[in-house]
């Protein structure tokens, strides 16, 4: 049975059982305090806890997830995979452990004939929490199970929340017995590898919080009512089903591991280790090639380094199969081929994922060779020093700084007869690990308790009706200080204020919220920020800047008319700027992130190289023909799926309901999935100026642009600067670049002549810095202040001079001199010097701390710098100290 015939299966039974089937959600996590949905439950989180009403009282889906906290357990067991598919069946205060447990019996238990997944009821066993009785009877009652094939666990494995405040409760899970090959009998407390769970049915009651560990957390109170989540393993079920070992075997991930084998010349199934490696390419593939089709592109932080670590773990895993060429182009084929069926963004999306990929795969393959003449280096220092192993901290330098997996590091010092101090590095890891956590907890901390908001929400949404005015009455519903629920906010105090209406517009979309005002009887709150914290809810921040407000209080909210104009001119400018990228660049220049301010926008796009000035003139000629054409600006609001058809842009990774706001500009050349504020016509945006363009990542870029009235004070600046150089250089505005041009030629070439002389100049006073040394110890030694110089490199090469005219005995040369403000040393020293005990890298970091910064390096020469040029000769002195004890 293939796996999307399960999921079908499953959501065919859940349908004819009166669940409304809803759509995943994105991978990409909604809730701020977690990077990305990591269980089934996740995007029902607000409707199981109460906080926002639930749309439908029974609902079916398969959720798409990722979690990689146990990223190591990967290809090491059958069924831990990074990207997982959860089956789900939801109940919002409509059936509960009865329903749900004889739901999951029928479907499983019925024939594959009548559209079950026809498990044989002996293979299957139930686990229920160590006190509910109720479940326990019901097992027996409904299914017909014998006691001894229910078994009672403990909060470690029957109770069931985020980790983190909201909604939890005890669970009751389900395996199958795979047979004695596996392991040994007597159900899922004794062997868990034998008994695999394939189904979790969770009974939802209790709201939880101060979670400290998956056993401790304090329950609050009963939910407002009772739900039932349940949650089975697609990828679990299907290599049952499939007969096939473990999930990387199922047809969904085989065929990337098949075409792993084929690219590394091993055979799957010969050696334990690169099995292993095998099952983590095709896992991680899959994994990558599905955050990519939700709009993760790899960085260096947040849900963009998670991906980027998957992604550089195939390429070390391929790497240790003896692959060191690019792979991604056959990898990721292999992977859109066995997904897209299931999820048809992957193919339709494909030139923009595969950009992404192959790019990210160049760069790492890149980082392992500049990570490689590091570690060259490393190795050679180490045996220089007559030392076994790397040092902890090189190998985490490598790992942290440049991305070089420590696995590499082992093979390449071991190849060169060197060990690594592990437990250093591990040290180091644990650190930095440590410092994560806290950093994530420290996070959860800030995400204030959203129960607080439930009340509010429970009224019905906050009514937005800012679009068509800038003022309307309504009512305070509530009020939040430090958090918690007030009656009422005084002069001074930093307050949430909940109305009923607002025409004020919460942070959303790439927009910044509303200026404004918020006035009533007896008081003026000044509008801080607007955000909705719940679905549905928006919440004001603000400044109590006279009187006293109260809940109940009648309410007026005042935007600031000309901020809103400036920002809505912004939003629509960054629309037509999009329309103007994709008709320069082509359809594959997709929008990856905006901000919309008053007169400012910021446009990231996903986009590989530099844009040249020309293409930069055309997309600004583009939008401002655009603009000069006063095209009609359009909104409708209509189903997701009727707008998509129309060829509607939606921002990945944004989250949008069955019911969306489509805007046009011009019709269907700027069509997009909006929910911000725009102009009538595109001749009030004015004028859109381009400010630049850079690289925000490896496949990622990003324009500036004023609109609007900044638009015109900045080309007004810009005459004023263009007059002024006229002015000053008596030249006529068209040949002003060519002159400007020439005169920084002349420039270039004045600063070369004096470097040359300074260069001369240095190198006459060689004679006479050798003649001055002096005999201190088995060394005889230079040190001197040459005041002023133009750079370090020639300081350093002055030293080099010097330390080569001292002849073949033991030398020691440290000279001190001032480069553009901050202080210099550079000691060089000879081959019987080093060999008298005199080190270059020691004696300049010791130079450097007198200099009050740091340095180091060769044991020949090194170069150490600092803050405090008048404390040169101090240094200096440092250093003839420091041979003195040598």
């Amino acid at each position: 049975m293939k796996t999307a015939e399960i999921a079908q299966r499953y959501l065919d039974y859940f349908e004819k059982n009166d669940h409304v089937i809803v759509p995943s959600a994105s991978l990409v996590s909604s809730d701020p305090s977690i990077l990305f949905t990591i269980a089934g439950m996740v995007p029902f989180i607000p409707y199981l806890s109460g906080l926002v009403p639930a749309p439908y009282a029974r609902a079916a889906d398969v959720q798409k997830c990722i979690r990689t906290l146990d990223i190591e357990e990967v290809g090491h067991t059958a069924r831990h995979g990074t990207f997982f598919q959860m089956l789900g069946n939801w109940s919002f205060g409509d059936y509960f452990k009865e329903g749900a447990i004889g739901y999951a019996w029928e479907l499983l238990t019925s024939s594959e004939a009548d559209g079950g997944l026809g498990f044989a009821e002996k293979d299957l066993w139930v686990t229920v929490y160590e006190d509910d009785d109720e479940a326990a009877e019901l097992w027996q009652r409904i299914a017909g199970l014998p006691a001894e094939r229910i078994q009672r666990m403990g909060k470690e494995d029957n109770y069931w929340h985020t980790g983190q405040p909201g909604p939890g409760g005890p669970c009751s899970e389900i395996y199958f017995d795979r047979g004695p090959a596996y392991g040994r009998d007597g159900g899922p407390a004794v062997d868990d590898n034998r008994f695999t769970e394939i189904w979790n049915l969770v009974f939802m009651q209790e709201q939880i919080t101060n979670v400290r560990s998956k056993t401790e957390f304090d329950v609050v109170a009963p939910l407002p009512k009772k739900n039932i989540d349940t949650g089975m393993g697609l990828e679990r079920v299907a290599f049952i089903k499939q007969g096939v070992e473990n999930m990387y075997e199922i047809d969904q991930v085989r065929p990337v591991l098949d075409r792993a084998v084929d690219l590394s010349g091993r055979r799957y199934g010969a050696e334990h280790g690169d099995d292993v490696r095998f099952r983590v390419v095709a896992d991680h593939v899959r994994s990558s090639l599905m955050l990519l089709s939700d709009g993760v592109t790899p960085s260096n932080e947040g849900r963009g380094y998670i991906l980027r670590r998957l992604m550089r773990r195939t390429v070390r895993a391929m790497r240790l199969l003896g692959v060191d060429e690019p792979t991604f182009p056959e990898l990721f084929v292999a992977s859109r081929d066995a997904m897209k069926s299931a999820y048809p963004v992957v193919a339709d999306d494909w030139t923009r994922i595969s950009q992404y990929a192959f790019a990210e795969e160049e760069t790492f393959l890149r980082t392992l060779a500049s990570g490689s003449t590091i570690l060259d280096v490393a190795i050679d220092e180490t045996k220089k020093a007559g030392k076994s192993a790397i040092s902890g901290s090189e190998a985490f330098l490598l790992h942290d700084t440049y991305g070089f997996p420590i696995d590499l590091t082992l093979e390449v010092a071991q190849e060169a007869g060197l060990d690594v101090d592990r437990t250093a590095f591990d040290t180091l890891m644990q650190e930095q690990k440590s410092r994560a956590k806290a950093d994530a907890r420290s996070r959860k901390r800030a995400i204030a308790d959203q129960s607080v908001y439930r009340e509010f929400r429970a009224q019905g949404e906050t009514v937005f009706s800012g679009y068509t005015e800038l003022e309307t009455g309504s009512s305070v519903l509530g009020i939040l200080v430090d958090g918690l629920p007030v009656p009422q906010a005084v002069q001074g105090q930093i307050a949430e204020v909940i109305l009923a209406e607002t025409t004020l517009y919460a942070e959303s979309g790439g927009q910044v919220a509303d200026k404004g005002m918020i006035v009533g009887p007896g008081f003026e709150l000044e509008v801080l920020d607007v955000q909705r914290p719940v679905p549905g809810l928006i919440s004001h921040t603000v400044e109590v800047s006279q009187g006293e407000v109260g809940v109940g209080q009648p309410a007026t909210t005042v935007v600031d008319a000309a901020n809103r104009r400036a920002a809505t001119q912004a939003h629509s400018a960054t629309h037509l700027v999009h329309a103007a990228l994709r008709d320069t660049l082509g359809k594959t220049a997709t929008q990856a992130g905006s901000l919309n301010r008053a007169g400012y926008l910021r446009f990231d796009f996903s986009w590989g190289q530099a844009l040249s000035d020309a293409t930069k003139s055309e997309i600004e000629e583009i939008a401002n023909n655009a603009v000069r054409d006063d095209l009609q600006v359009t909104t409708r609001v209509l189903p997701l799926t009727e707008a998509k058809e129309l060829g509607a842009m939606a921002l990945f990774g944004e989250k949008y309901g069955d019911t969306v706001r489509m805007v046009d500009i011009g019709g269907p050349w700027s069509r997009e999935l909006c929910g911000g504020t725009h102009v009538a016509t595109s001749g009030q945006i004015g004028l859109i100026s381009l400010l630049g363009e850079s690289s925000v990542g490896a496949s990622n870029r990003r324009v500036e642009a004023l609109v609007g009235q900044d638009a015109f004070r900045e080309l007004t600046a810009e005459r004023a600067l263009v007059s002024r150089l006229t002015s000053a250089l008596k030249t006529p505005r068209d040949q002003l670049a060519e002159r400007v041009a020439e005169l920084a030629a002349n420039l270039k070439a004045a600063e070369k002549k004096i470097a040359a002389f300074e260069a001369r100049a240095l190198a006459d006073r060689v004679p006479t810095l050798a003649e001055g040394a002096v005999q201190i110890g088995a060394h005889r030694v230079v040190t001197a202040s040459l005041g002023t110089a133009g750079s370090g490199d020639d300081v350093r090469s002055l030293a080099l001079q010097v330390r080569d005219r001292l002849g073949s005995d033991a030398a020691v040369v440290a000279l001190g001199a001032e480069v553009k403000g901050r202080p210099v040393v550079v000691v060089a020293t000879n081959e019987a010097a080093r060999t008298a005990g005199a080190k270059a890298g020691a004696l300049a970091k010791t130079a450097a701390g007198v200099l009050g910064g740091g340095g180091g390096g060769r044991d020949d020469v090194a170069q150490g710098g600092g803050t405090d040029a008048a404390a040169l000769p101090a240094a200096l002195e440092a250093v003839r100290a420091a041979l003195e004890t040598v």
